[in-house]
């Protein structure tokens, strides 16, 4: 039987796993964006979870609204990246330091 104790542990790995990620590479803008999606997915999975443990919709209401902002910024930053990448054909984040008005 899986508890709600496993699928917190699973959760606090991925979130454990994407805050490495950000602090490891620091070079690849796309490699931080998805470390950024995984943290929203690992706390997704806490607040499903949670909600059904205790028998309340308020957790996966929440998720939605969560999925619905992350799907807004993964557009966001992949169009900003797409620009980023025609101006400098970089996307290297230390290439990316010296913005210019």
């Amino acid at each position: 039987m899986i508890t709600l104790a496993h699928y917190l542990v699973l959760g606090g790995i991925l979130f454990s796993l994407s805050v490495a990620g950000i602090f490891i590479n620091r070079r690849n803008v796309i490699l931080l964006l998805m470390c950024i999606e995984l943290m929203l997915l690992a706390v997704n999975m806490n607040f499903v979870a949670f909600s059904r443990f205790m028998d309340d919709v308020g957790g996966q209401v929440f998720v939605f609204f969560i999925l619905t902002v992350a799907a807004a910024e993964a557009a966001i930053g992949l169009a900003i990246l797409v620009t980023l990448f025609r101006n400098r054909n970089s996307i290297n984040v230390d290439d990316l330091d010296v913005m210019k008005g």
